[in-house]
């Protein structure tokens, strides 16, 4: 056995000690680790967007950790082993890359992509959306809709024809605006979120991650701000807007 084997195998017989011996361990179900698990999916983010490596390696650690915690239910549970569970992403990969395992040509990633789901639609999909989760963040999930659309066809040329589309759902979010009408201001403004996903493709950007940036250097000004406020004696609730705009400036200039 080889180096990986004997890690895999080390963890595996640990989860085995841990689910006999240990009150919390042996407690689990499927139902109380989703929610660790979706905290420890977000946790891997985070370390990707910040390129943190160190943390990267502990999550990937506490996300593999999930894995065999569910294998090891599903045995009790006489559903599935890990075994089944490897054997069966190994049979997917094989069977879903042709172009490697068979004598499919392809030309570039696209044709990848493309094929992955005729492929997914051959096995049983009804849709080529069916694959998207229902319960992914809004954002994330109008992204893998648009990519997944992508793959029969529905998509424009270029960026210029998205970007058109952005103005035109920015024209209809203004006439909903106009009209007062508060649903309909809550769709329009959901068109034109939609649409600035789409052009974020097609500039070759996660819009995602992008918002998450910028999210993390809000966060980073905005406490700048506040030490700043605070070192001059007068905290943030007693400043004007235009006081803390000047301090925002100045922070903004310096970190850039």
């Amino acid at each position: 056995m080889n180096k990986t084997g004997e890690a895999f195998e080390r963890l595996v017989n640990i989860m085995n000690d841990l689910r006999e011996k240990c009150p919390w361990d042996k407690k689990q179900t499927i139902q109380t680790l989703r929610q660790m698990t979706v905290e420890e999916t977000y946790e891997l983010t985070d370390a990707i967007t910040d390129e943190n490596w160190k943390g990267i390696k502990e999550e990937l650690g506490d996300l593999l950790l999930h894995i065999v915690f569910y294998s090891k239910i599903g045995t009790e549970q006489a559903q599935f082993t890990i075994e089944e569970v490897i054997n069966g992403i190994c049979e997917k990969l094989i069977s879903r890359h042709p172009h490697i395992y068979g004598d499919v040509v392809v030309e570039n990633d696209e044709d990848v992509k493309r094929n992955w789901e005729k492929l997914k639609m051959k096995e049983g999909k009804t849709s080529v959306l069916s694959g998207v989760p229902k319960a992914l963040p809004s954002l994330i999930k109008a992204m893998r809709l648009q990519e997944k659309a992508k793959q029969v066809g529905f998509e424009w040329e270029t960026k210029e024809q998205v970007w058109e589309k952005v103005k035109e759902e920015e024209g209809e979010l203004q006439e909903a605006i106009a009209s007062g009408i508060q649903n309909n201001i809550e769709e329009e403004y959901g068109d034109l979120l939609f649409s600035l996903v789409n052009f974020a493709r097609f500039l070759n950007v996660d819009a995602e991650n992008a918002l998450e940036i910028t999210n993390k250097k809000f966060i980073k000004r905005f406490t700048q701000m506040e030490e700043k406020a605070m070192a001059g004696g007068k905290p943030l609730p007693q400043m004007t807007l235009e006081e803390m705009d000047a301090i925002w400036n100045q922070i903004k200039r310096h970190n850039d």
